[in-house]
């Protein structure tokens, strides 16, 4: 019993089951090709999956199957690290489902969205995950600020983001 317990617990948590305490209502226009492509990762909070990696992108490639592969790579102790996942759409187009370990999918939610794709606020199911996203490596001020009090509005502690050593 104590093992099917832990086996729900964790599909709880990766599933984002926990409770929020943030606004993560997705933007109403979103388009799934023009989202696609490279992202610096400006900011996130932090979480063991990311711990300590440094210049991280996101790579989002469309496939035949309707699925988008993902390829989020970056350094780790200065070391070359990716990894590969798969994400899905739901009925929600500013909604995704995206897995990086076989049948679990967590929420992948468009938070802010600038009209031409070029930069992104990016939650999940839970208050858990924050990410700032850009088509560059680095955000004027005048946008971190903007991306910084929609944040806050939301209910998002944006002083736990890890900024982004980019090139």
């Amino acid at each position: 019993m104590k093992k099917i317990l832990s086996f729900f617990a964790l599909l709880c948590l990766l599933a984002g089951c926990g409770k929020t305490t943030v606004d993560n209502s997705v933007v109403d226009a979103f388009e799934l090709d023009r989202f696609l492509g490279r992202w610096y990762e400006i900011a996130r909070f932090d979480h063991r999956f990311e711990r300590g990696m440094q210049r991280t992108q996101a790579n989002y490639v469309l496939r035949g199957d309707g699925k988008v592969d993902v390829l989020n790579t970056g350094l780790k102790d200065g070391v070359p690290h990716e990894s590969k996942g798969v994400a899905k759409r739901t009925d929600t187009p500013a909604l995704l489902r995206v897995s990086f370990w076989g049948p679990f999918y967590s929420d992948y939610r468009i938070l802010l969205l600038d009209d031409d794709y070029r930069y992104a606020l990016v939650g999940s199911g839970s208050d858990d995950y924050l990410w700032i996203l850009s088509r560059t490596p680095q955000i004027s001020e005048e946008v971190k600020r903007l991306i910084l009090a929609e944040a806050q509005r939301r209910g998002y502690d944006t002083g736990k983001l890890i900024w982004v050593e980019q090139p």
